[in-house]
């Protein structure tokens, strides 16, 4: 995928609906409000046969060096030194604005070939604003409408040379790792990411809510292709209320369900609070590989006995994901960061681990000759069988004449015992009790 394009344009004139269209599904959020995205958000976008990577971009705005808007324009900024062509989009129902005119001037000074598309130009309405973007001096204007899929056939003709010219021959890409970075508001995630990265690839400051995208970075990772995803911060249910929170909620929730491994950010300064814990049972359910990343370490003076708090809180108020690896670490400073992405390898191979059949059985008749299930009727219950039936998260299928009748406590120690001895710390364990004779016995 050759070809990058990066869409930019003042607020709400519609470039995240554009997006949306290019990549075929609805990942940006979009809505009435100005300046709803504010990180740059990257996809792979399909137009016809044509391939390539677009990059949807914050409003382009002018701010006071410092301010938010003024760093939302930095990762703008990004986004055109790394695209082979910009899409300036405008709005042909309200015509040229003077800022038009004067980022037009900005950009007709940039590396980066500029190509207008006039967006809401569907009706009569629209052919005023059309006529007047000639006179931005950047070339003919392309009218879609991003809304109802107008006018791509246009686009397409209109990026295809560029395309030709992108376009080289590069080895098959390896499956990157998906991997989120999740947590409640203001716990330094955008700036965990970043310090990964190496640079500012996203928003971060004291405001809390600044990031509202789930933002996907490729990335790599020791010659380790990664997806990197930053995701808005999670906050109790009672106090989501906004239309744009709701929105940035969902979009997180659809990270955790399509990552790999999920990294939970906390505070170190408020050790797993009852929102931190409700987080990681969501990761758990979901059936994802967790590692807790606790944050700003560094403001913590009294260490060991923090340390020992949130062992006790993760062993009392996590038993499902017992041994889940956490860090700690300051990712403003960058102490303890290179223990993270280990741990995150390591928390995905044992979620990615496969246990032989015959390995399995010998430890099950070990496990019941040392701690044999409960009396059933004045009969011992008996565990005939097991075996793998799934990864990702590991699955195992647990044979017996009466499944119904083991006591859940019993089922617990189980999945438990097998987190020690074939080292599954921390990931989800899901274990299906079954009613049969071993399925794979020999037939008499």
């Amino acid at each position: 995928m050759a070809l990058t394009v990066a869409i930019i344009g003042r607020p709400n004139v519609g470039k995240s609906t554009l997006f949306n269209r290019l990549v075929g599904q609805r990942l940006a959020l979009v809505d009435d409000t100005p300046g709803v995205t504010r990180d740059r958000r990257e996809g792979e976008a399909a137009l016809g046969d044509l391939r390539f990577r677009v990059i949807d971009t914050a409003g382009l705005e002018e701010g006071e060096a410092g301010s938010l808007i003024a760093r939302m324009q930095e990762q703008t900024a990004r986004a055109l030194e790394q695209a082979d062509v910009a899409l300036f989009v405008i709005d042909a129902r309200a015509g040229i604005t003077p800022l038009d005119r004067h980022f037009a001037d900005v950009l007709r000074r940039g590396r980066a070939p500029v190509v207008v598309v006039a967006n809401k130009a569907e009706g009569r309405s629209a052919d005023s604003g059309i006529y007047e973007a000639f006179a931005l001096g950047l070339g003919e204007p392309i009218p879609v409408s991003a809304e109802h899929g107008e006018g791509m056939a246009e686009l397409y003709a209109t990026l295809a040379p560029f395309a030709e010219r992108a376009a080289e021959a590069a080895p098959a890409a390896e499956k990157p790792l998906q991997l989120a970075v999740i947590g409640r508001p203001n716990v330094g995630k955008s700036t965990l990411v970043n310090r990964l990265l190496g640079e500012e690839r996203l928003l971060t400051g004291p405001e809390a809510g600044i990031t509202r995208d789930a933002i996907a970075t490729l990335w790599q990772w020791h010659g380790r292709a990664v997806r990197l995803i930053d995701t808005a911060g999670l906050r109790r249910r009672p106090k989501v209320e906004e239309k744009l929170e709701k929105l940035s909620v969902a979009d997180t929730l659809r990270a955790i369900r399509f990552a790999e491994v999920v990294v939970l950010v906390v505070d170190a300064t408020q050790l797993m609070e009852k929102q931190d814990l409700t987080i990681a049972h969501m990761v758990e359910e979901e059936g994802r590989a967790l590692v807790i990343a606790v944050n700003k370490w560094d403001l913590v003076e009294d260490k060991p006995a923090a340390l020992r708090r949130l062992k006790d809180r993760l062993e009392t108020s996590l038993p499902q994901l017992a041994g889940v690896r956490f860090v700690t670490l300051s990712a403003r400073i960058g102490t303890g960061m290179a223990k993270l992405m280990p741990a995150v390898m390591d928390t995905y191979e044992a979620w990615n681990r496969r246990i032989a059949t015959p390995k399995l059985n010998r430890w099950l008749e070990v496990v019941q000759e040392r701690h044999p299930p409960p009396l059933v009727d004045g009969r011992r219950l008996r565990l005939r069988y097991m075996t793998q039936a799934n990864i990702r998260p590991p699955t195992f299928a647990l044979f017996s004449s009466k499944p119904a009748d083991l006591p859940e406590t019993y089922r617990r120690y189980l999945v438990n015992l097998m987190r020690e001895d074939f080292d599954l710390p921390g990931v989800p364990i899901r274990m299906m009790l079954r009613k049969g004779k071993n399925p794979y016995a020999s037939a008499e």
